[in-house]
């Protein structure tokens, strides 16, 4: 008897360490908890710390209270002015009712189920409204601050509050930003054409400049060169004047050796003259023709 006694007291021991150690949780500071009964919430736990529930009849469901983050999947949107662009987003989420989150999803799973169809409606609701080149600008920190409103508004009944949509990534669709590189590769090919006919038309222009100026150059060379020579004609003649005046006899005589020697230089010069010719006159009489007053002494 008393060994039976002593097995009972301990089992009764062992369901009371157990039913303590399950009536006792501890709440994690970044969660908070719901407390089930047979499913059924009967109250919420925000704060940190050790708590009690009723074992084996109430069970908890830790919840994340920190700011969570939804990446959702790339989607196409259709701007204002018909064109296309891939928009890549995340939102950024708490839940601020556990309450009415357990009861609208339960998980975080679920809720960002349902949340991602929202913000993107939201997003096309928005960008459909305005044209491409508000979503590329400064103007988007105000679109997206419309769409984080809009989808604060639809999640208010799951028990989340929606702190920020932002757009991570927005790109043309592939076969628009080849479109677009063929466009950008024509026009560039435009303006080097343009910059290439400038710089030609430039390039003609200074050959143009170049050309009068050395033509001018040329000229003003000519003109020089023509005055110089005329003064130097000028010079020789005054000199071949004076000299021909001091003795006209071997002044003749000379100019007529220049003659004989310009004429009869190459071996075969051919002539065909008259002896009686003035051109040999110095040869038919050398010392009359070169002394007419007679032999110097």
């Amino acid at each position: 008897m008393r060994r039976s006694s002593l097995i009972v007291l301990g089992i009764v021991a062992l369901v009371i360490v157990i039913g303590a150690a399950s009536s006792l949780f501890s709440v994690h500071q970044a969660q908070q908890v719901i407390v089930l009964q047979f499913g059924d919430p009967k109250r919420v736990i925000n704060e940190p710390g050790l708590n009690i529930k009723i074992p084996f009849v109430q069970n908890v469901e830790s919840l994340d209270k920190r700011i969570l983050n939804y990446d959702g999947p790339a989607e196409e949107i259709i701007a204002a002015d018909q064109k296309r662009l891939v928009v890549d987003t995340f939102t950024r989420y708490r839940i601020v009712d556990p309450l009415k989150f357990f009861i609208s999803v339960q998980t975080q799973a679920v809720a960002e189920t349902r949340l991602g169809p929202i913000v993107n409606s939201s997003l096309r609701r928005v960008l459909g409204e305005v044209p491409l080149s508000s979503v590329l600008t400064e103007e988007r920190p105000a679109l997206m601050a419309e769409i984080t409103r809009l989808v604060g508004q639809q999640t208010e009944n799951l028990g989340i509050e929606v702190v920020d949509v932002r757009i991570k990534r927005a790109d043309l669709p592939s076969e628009n930003s080849q479109a677009i590189f063929r466009r950008m590769q024509r026009e560039r090919e435009r303006e080097a054409a343009e910059f290439r006919a400038q710089g030609a038309e430039q390039a003609q222009r200074i050959r143009a400049i170049a050309d009068r100026e050395r033509v001018v150059i040329l000229a003003q060379s000519q003109r020089d060169a023509q005055i110089l020579r005329g003064e130097g004609d000028a010079k020789r003649n005054k000199i071949f004047a004076d000299a021909f005046g001091q003795d006209p006899a071997f002044f003749s005589f000379y100019r007529s050796m220049l003659a004989y020697q310009n004429t009869l230089a190459s071996d075969d010069t051919s002539m065909v003259l008259s002896p009686k010719s003035e051109f040999f006159r110095y040869f038919q009489d050398f010392e009359s023709s070169l002394f007419p007053n007679g032999v110097p002494q």
